[in-house]
């Protein structure tokens, strides 16, 4: 009797032990797509990446990460960077950064001395520190060969100080932009048929300025001498580029008198940069992406660049021009890390939802926030959640919502050249599974009128998913997996292939996530009027 008291006492302990080792939680989450209408349309090549000017003395945080990544000094020829580029098809890039406004370019008769850009001993001479530079004929008809022949779509970002002159203390430049230089090298890139999407007036010079600065009455007034000569050199062009400004940091007054002074449409599309993660030495990056309450901070701030185009340039649309999360180069081991990819995407996921029409990531490479590698150049991370987003997630946005928790993450989209939905759901717990329900939401009433749902649970069908995780759960890991499988380059260089799981069980009424995984769900079936009907 006393023998089986003790081994009902053993096993009391046991199953003590076992009810307190902690396990994950599970909730359960309905995910609502209101699918009768879309409340945002993005630009067909939503995703866009950069290139920038800085040379490889460009150093922070006595580091200097950008190498040989420059738009002049880069490896237009090396074989993943094409690779890459051709991946999606048709990649948005822009030409641009911080140096543009210092760059010349030695065209024409009368073109200025084209020096490289050199490290001032006395860094306020020039801007951030550097020389004027300059980009020669060559070095164009390079760039514009190569990157089209990739299948990119080119934005380039004009110098909009040319001309002017510097007359206080805190960056301010006045006088007329000088147009001459732009005119020769818009002249000869139309002579030479390149297509130029899109021409950006300047680099960060709105409101107070990033080094430099320009009055937005000023600003607004040499937006019309571009637009002026954009219609003079593109007359007999079968299409003309679109005008893009100020690529600067969102400042309400500033972007209102700028579109108030240019008018009607000057401007196509008002270029803002965000760096919300603060600066590349911040210990608390990680803490913050992983944050969903620091995450919605952004938000206002895409609210208000609506508000501005809807108030004073209705004619014109929101990008994104710049946005890298950490200023300064990036953050060493977390920019190009898996763990930025729920800032990236849950980004992407924002700006579309209120009507940016493109995204631009700094940078294709180079800093430490590029999306490949800038030795090597392997892709990170960043890249393959670009370019799964660039697949799968078409122009017209849904609304959605769930009654689940702020650390899961939601967005729709009509699936991309293809029929249904596709879902893209981020979880930012890491405890909490969340086992997901799908309504397809079709009542046409407004919320404050709704008293009977026209709401249905997703019937029965298949589905398809590409889940992501990083390599042996490591946050900072550079290797990604896909459905289990690691993402690398193939054993000629190329993109490996994007492939979907399909579940056995054919039910897609539950989608299962766990902590800190990403997951686009294709729901092949899925009825929604507002998407185009496709095959």
């Amino acid at each position: 009797m006393r023998e089986m008291s003790c081994r009902y006492t053993l096993l009391f302990y046991i199953l003590l032990i076992i009810s307190n080792i902690p396990h994950g939680l599970q909730k359960k989450v309905t995910v609502s797509i209101q699918s009768v209408t879309t409340i945002a349309k993005t630009d067909y090549n939503f995703i866009c990446a950069t290139l920038d000017w800085w040379p490889p003395e460009k150093c922070n945080y006595n580091m200097c990460p950008w190498g040989n990544s420059s738009i002049l000094n880069l490896d237009l020829n090396n074989t993943i960077l094409n690779n890459a580029i051709k991946a999606f098809s048709s990649l948005r890039i822009r030409l641009g950064g911080s140096l543009q406004d210092q760059v010349t370019y030695k065209v024409g008769k009368n073109s200025p001395p084209c020096n490289r850009f050199i490290k001032l001993k006395k860094p306020e001479e020039g801007l951030f520190g550097f020389s004027t530079g300059c980009l020669d004929i060559p070095r164009w008809d390079e760039l514009n060969v190569i990157l089209s022949r990739a299948g990119a779509v080119l934005t380039f970002g004009l110098n909009a100080l040319y001309g002017r002159r510097k007359t206080t203390s805190n960056g301010l430049y006045n006088g007329d932009w000088n147009s001459q230089n732009a005119r020769e090298l818009i002249n000869y890139t139309v002579s030479k048929n390149y297509m130029i999407d899109s021409w950006e007036f300047g680099n960060e010079l709105s409101g107070s300025g990033i080094g430099a600065r320009v009055e937005a009455d000023q600003y607004g007034k040499d937006l019309i001498s571009l637009k002026a000569l954009i219609d003079e050199l593109y007359q007999k062009s079968s299409s003309k580029p679109k005008i893009l400004a100020p690529g600067g940091f969102y400042d309400q007054a500033w972007f209102n008198k700028m579109l108030q002074t240019s008018g009607p449409d000057v401007v196509n599309g008002v270029t803002h940069h965000i760096y919300n993660l603060g600066g590349g030495d911040d210990k608390g990056i990680i803490q913050k992406i992983l944050d969903p309450y620091y995450l919605y901070y952004i938000v206002q701030t895409f609210k208000n660049v609506a508000l501005t185009i809807k108030n004073f340039g209705p004619w014109s649309s929101s990008w994104v021009g710049e946005a890298g999360g950490a200023y300064n180069s990036g953050a060493k081991d977390v920019s190009n890390t898996f763990v930025n990819s729920f800032w990236y995407l849950d980004q992407l996921g924002i700006a579309s939802v209120f009507g940016s029409k493109v995204y631009c990531r700094q940078a294709l490479i180079g800093g430490n926030y590029a999306l490949l590698n800038t030795t090597t150049f392997e892709p990170n991370p960043d890249y393959y959640s670009a370019l799964l987003w660039s697949k799968l997630m078409g122009p017209e946005v849904l609304q959605t919502t769930h009654n689940g928790s702020p650390y899961l993450r939601a967005y729709t989209h009509c699936s991309k050249n293809k029929a249904g939905v596709t879902l893209l759901l981020i979880n930012l717990s890491n405890s909490t599974t969340f086992k997901i329900s799908v309504e397809n939401d079709m009542n046409l009433y407004p919320p404050q009128q709704r008293k009977l749902s026209a709401s249905a649970m997703v019937e029965k069908g298949e589905r398809e998913e590409y889940r992501l995780v990083p390599k042996d759960g490591k946050l900072q890991s550079r290797v990604v997996l896909l459905n289990g499988q690691q993402l690398q380059l193939t054993g000629s260089r190329d993109i490996p292939e994007i492939n979907p799981f399909v579940p056995g069980h054919r039910s897609r009424a539950k989608v299962q996530i766990s902590p800190l995984t990403i997951v686009f769900v294709r729901f092949k079936d899925f009825r929604a009027p507002a998407c185009p009907i496709k095959n």
